[in-house]
């Protein structure tokens, strides 16, 4: 086939794939790339919320929308600061409990020996398939005042707080336990987003940290399964390898099986770093912000902000702060997860050390 052959192939192929893909693309333009634009545009603008966006009586505002949640100094940005130490707390919690236990849950039906297998995993998968607002109903009656949660530690002696309208930080409540009532000055003082210090040390509300465990309940089955995947996907030489060298159960698992499934590992961190900061139905169906804000997070406030408030600007300059928010911890988790070469001598196993023991001393004769 001459060159010229092969070239008009190439660009019939070329424009086959673009007329396949198009339609996609028409789609993806006009519900994805258009309203993000659009949102764009909002958030530098004093858009009310009647009319088009671009209409000529809306005029741009710069970055005042930003400003005014980010360094305004009034209740806009004390909002955006509760919000982001809410939800700071929220993320800390939440993605490393939740990926310990998807990981130890995909472990565990993996193995060969546990009988009813495929019961557990749908078992534990189940929670995830579940609706979040029925699982929210279920969470605010189990741990209202009269609810099971504290109907169980009154059998153990324990009065339960009233968990939906505490505001107290955890860690506030166990300090003043201990007769810690004030902190510093260093940390009272000194504030960040209009919020002490002391404030974003206070830790999860009772709230919060109810709604910490239902998000924990709820994504542990779904990556259970993408680990599960990875480890099915695993060779068994390298570990049968490590098995001959003398490595133990935890040996294999923290040096050979974990580096294995580090792509794996990389997509749940991601998946959960997002859904942990774009968490709102929860928030919307549940608390709504309170006890005194202490469940109000940068998703619920942008709506917030541009739905009830009718500040569109700023709920659109709070959705992009967000985005860029989960852009810059996806970046710094890929740089931390990222392939490091190997430097140095490798970690000795027992049988290595055994087998340098049984060499004898001398040189060569």
């Amino acid at each position: 086939m001459s060159t010229v052959t092969r070239a008009g192939v190439g660009r019939g192929e070329a424009a086959a794939g673009w007329l396949f893909t198009l339609p996609v693309i028409i789609i993806l333009g006009l519900f994805l790339l258009l309203p993000v634009v659009m949102a764009l545009w909002v958030s530098f603008s004093d858009w009310t919320g009647r009319g088009s966006p671009f209409s000529a009586d809306v005029g741009l505002v710069g970055a005042e929308n930003y400003e005014a949640v980010t360094t305004g100094g009034g209740l806009a940005e004390r909002d955006f600061g509760l919000a982001m130490r809410n939800n700071a707390w929220y993320a800390v919690l939440v993605i490393p409990l939740q990926t310990a236990l998807s990981l130890f849950l995909a472990v565990l039906v993996n193995r060969a020996v546990l009988r009813g297998r495929g019961f557990f995993r749908t078992a534990f998968y189940f929670p995830s398939v579940t609706s979040s607002v029925a699982i929210t109903v279920l969470w605010l009656f189990l741990f209202s005042s009269s609810g099971a949660v504290n109907r169980i530690l009154s059998w153990i002696g324990v009065a339960g707080p009233n968990w939906f309208n505490d505001p107290t930080g955890v860690v506030h409540a166990a300090l003043r336990g201990i007769g810690v009532d004030r902190g510093p000055e260093v940390l009272t003082e000194n504030s960040f987003l209009s919020v002490s210090w002391w404030e974003w040390l206070a830790g999860p509300s009772f709230a919060m940290s109810a709604f910490i465990l239902m998000a924990i309940f709820t994504t542990s089955g779904t990556f259970m399964l993408l680990f599960l995947a990875g480890l099915q996907n695993l060779g068994q030489d390298v570990d049968e390898a490590a098995v001959m060298d003398g490595a133990g159960i935890w040996q294999r698992f923290w040096h050979v099986t974990l580096p294995q499934l580090k792509p794996v590992l990389f997509t749940v961190l991601t998946l959960g770093l997002i859904g942990c900061w774009q968490v709102f139905d929860q928030i919307y169906t549940g608390t709504q912000g309170g006890p005194g804000k202490t469940t109000l997070t940068p998703a619920y406030l942008s709506y917030q902000s541009a739905f009830i408030s009718q500040e569109w600007g700023q709920g659109a300059a709070i959705a992009f702060i967000l985005f860029l928010i989960i852009v810059a911890m996806t970046l710094l988790q890929r740089w931390i997860l990222r392939d490091r070469p190997i430097s140095g001598r490798r970690r000795m196993l027992p049988a290595d050390q055994d087998s340098l023991s049984a060499q004898p001393k001398g040189g060569r004769g």
